[in-house]
């Protein structure tokens, strides 16, 4: 190892690589031509906003752009290619393609090959891990969890729990995670581990299951020089270890440019040069455009070969420029079968021999062959992983949960003192309606801010590890219901004991364990009306107007505001569905039946019996027992619309957060 790289490794490295141990790999592109349906990826609320058809806007041939021309390069296990890039190169577009993610391309000729074979998505999944930008971790697990779970998720059965803990520590070490394992991920609102560090966990989750193919999105950005610098070095590392390793980056500084084994500078979709790092200056010094004493090569070229657009002059003088530079890149690499430029013809520049076969393995090597592989946790372990996973996540922010809850405690203390200290004087029927309404209206209020805020929080996570395959809807889409019935049975107990008895409720213990039923289910409707909402529409906001929409038209259905028997027709279809009105309509139930209440007409005070009150109210229409089962149907016809979006529809992870 050089000096200068042993600045960066405070550690042994004699013990640290993690190393593949399956067959080479080799990744090669021929002739790829790739346009990009622009249209496609403005979101359809944005076109309705502009009073745009979303179905007719796709339609515009001026709208699909040539994001990637004849692009070739052949790279091998052992490699690490870097792609240095200038604005609109065509980066993403090529990782989408190589990785089999349609974000609206489409491939219009030539062809992507792993081992010789077209890269299909099953193929992309078994043997290439995509690294993105933005780093999808759940912020209150520590580092030492977040790998955990993952590998309990990833790894086959042929991995007992001792072998997954032992991978995860070879993971650890091998990134140097050793001195923050235990520390929360956290994210911009919560404190955790560096941005560096959160980078090389996002790499170590794909690192997990060993994989031979490992692309990266500029893993770079947004770090400082130092820790950029430390990062490449561990990425070069891992291609040492028998990986063929693709990223991108921008404009690296001299000493990451050294680290780099191949480069591709590509400008607009074109390429204007692919081969050996340390023959990039050679090639466009021959070409006429000498690399300037003490400047960074990669700077220097990327200035040379980007698109100037401050007037029409020199925006085509630079264009003119990047044509000639692409043609008479492919003029020198047509007679080289890995089209890649080298000094002299029959060189081989490509750093695999040096690369191939590390000096030090792991002392215990875990191989993954293709029939083992197909055997991964069934979904039961699946299920069980993610609960832990949900409960872990949600109770470790202890601050946020007590929030909530004191939330819920304030608002039943604040209506409880409003109706508390009448002693024998019982209230009037209006007085109790009124109070059983807000007790059933008010908490989906808060259960539905809070749901919609969080499934959109969890989002990023949840549609990356679907689009990694990490595991299918069912099992996260039962663990998620079941992991929320804890912090939805603690917030009705919060709310609902002290305004029972703050106002003076049916003091029978039967009908206090009936209300806190009551008032579970119709939490447990809001809950479910809010991640249907929230897997159904693509943005926070978007999602949080629509679910303040539904829950408004219930509310005002409810039965309160205006008689049930003098709703017209809409609204008296829409209360039959309503929650709110079921809640109400069963609260009152366990309220007035068997008990009277004094009617006072004039001078005169006469007991009134409950039953008729419900009748004048229109609120008996079914038994106690039916609401329960209307309140379970609501809830499951929610569940089923929940688990329906999430199955068919489909989020991109980065949509909004």
């Amino acid at each position: 190892m050089r000096f200068q790289d042993s600045i960066f490794c405070s550690e042994d490295d004699n013990s640290l690589y993690f190393t593949y141990s399956g067959k080479s790999n080799i990744l090669e592109v021929r002739d790829l031509n790739y346009q990009v349906n622009m249209a496609s990826q403005i979101p359809w609320y944005e076109k309705l906003a502009e009073l745009k058809t979303p179905w007719t806007c796709g339609m515009d041939p001026d709208s699909h752009v040539v994001a990637i021309q004849n692009l070739s390069f052949k790279v091998k296990s052992g490699q690490m290619l870097a792609l240095i890039e200038s604005s609109a190169c065509g980066k993403t577009s090529l990782f989408d393609v190589i990785t089999c993610i349609d974000h609206g391309g489409k491939i219009t000729s030539g062809e992507i090959l792993v081992n010789g074979k077209p890269c299909t998505r099953q193929l992309a999944k078994k043997s290439i891990a995509h690294v993105q930008q933005d780093n999808r971790l759940l912020p209150n697990l520590t580092v030492r969890e977040t790998l955990l779970f993952v590998a309990k998720l990833r790894l086959p059965n042929m991995f007992s729990d001792s072998q997954r803990e032992k991978r995860v520590e070879d993971v650890i070490a091998e990134l140097r995670l050793r001195q923050c394992a235990n520390t929360r991920v956290g994210n911009e609102y919560i404190r955790g581990v560096s941005g560096g560090e959160r980078r090389r966990v996002s790499i170590g989750l794909q690192l997990l299951w060993n994989p031979g193919i490992l692309i990266f999105s500029d893993p770079t950005a947004g770090l400082d020089s130092f820790t950029a610098h430390n990062l490449v070095i561990t990425l070069s590392r891992l291609a040492r270890g028998n990986r063929l390793v693709l990223l991108s980056v921008h404009q690296p500084r001299s000493d990451i440019f050294q680290l780099f084994d191949l480069v591709l500078l590509m400008t607009s979709g074109v390429t204007t040069y692919s081969g050996a790092a340390q023959d990039m200056v050679q090639y466009f010094t021959q070409m006429g455009y000498p690399c300037p004493t003490y400047s960074n090569p990669a700077d220097f070229y990327v200035d040379l070969t980007s698109m100037e657009r401050q007037n029409d002059e020199r925006e085509m003088e630079s264009r003119q420029r990047v044509s000639l530079l692409a043609s008479m890149f492919r003029e020198n690499i047509k007679h080289f079968d890995d089209f890649l430029w080298k000094s002299k013809p029959g060189d081989d520049t490509t750093p695999a021999a040096k690369h191939s076969s590390p000096t030090f393995i792991l002392e215990e090597t875990i191989t993954m062959n293709s029939h083992s592989a197909d055997k991964l946790p069934g979904w039961l372990q699946q299920f069980t992983v993610l609960l832990s996973r949900q409960i872990s996540n949600d109770f470790r922010d202890l601050s946020a949960l007590l929030i909530r809850r004191f939330e819920a405690l304030l608002m039943s203390l604040l209506m409880g003192f409003l109706y508390y200290g009448h002693g024998k004087s019982k209230l009037s029927t209006q007085d109790i309606s009124a109070l059983l309404f807000m007790m059933g209206c008010l908490i989906p209020y808060i259960v539905i801010l809070e749901a919609v805020t969080k499934c959109h929080s969890e989002r990023a996570v949840l549609y990356q590890d679907f689009e990694d395959g990490l595991y299918p809807v069912s099992p996260y889409f039962f663990a998620k219901l079941l992991g929320e019935l804890p912090e939805q049975c603690f917030l009705v107990i919060f709310y609902g004991i002290p305004i029972y008895w703050l106002a003076n409720l049916s003091p029978e213990l039967e009908h206090f364990f009936l209300m806190l039923l009551l008032l579970m289910l119709v939490t447990y409707c809001a809950l479910t009306m809010a991640m249907w909402i929230s897997a159904l529409l693509p943005t926070f906001q978007i999602s949080a107007f629509f679910a303040n929409i539904l829950y408004t038209i219930f509310f005002l259905s409810g039965g309160f505001l205006i008689s049930l028997k003098n709703l017209w027709t809409v609204p008296s279809w829409i209360s039959k569905v309503s929650f709110v009105r079921w809640s109400f309509e069963g609260l009152m139930q366990v309220q007035f039946t068997g008990r009277s209440y004094p009617m006072t007409s004039g001078n005169i005070t006469y007991p009134i019996s409950g039953k008729l009150i419900l009748q004048a109210m229109g609120l008996d229409s079914h038994p106690l027992y039916a609401i329960y089962l209307i309140l379970v149907s609501i809830t499951t016809a929610f569940l089923v619309f929940c688990y329906l979006s999430l199955r068919f529809i489909k989020q991109k992870s980065n949509q909004d957060w």
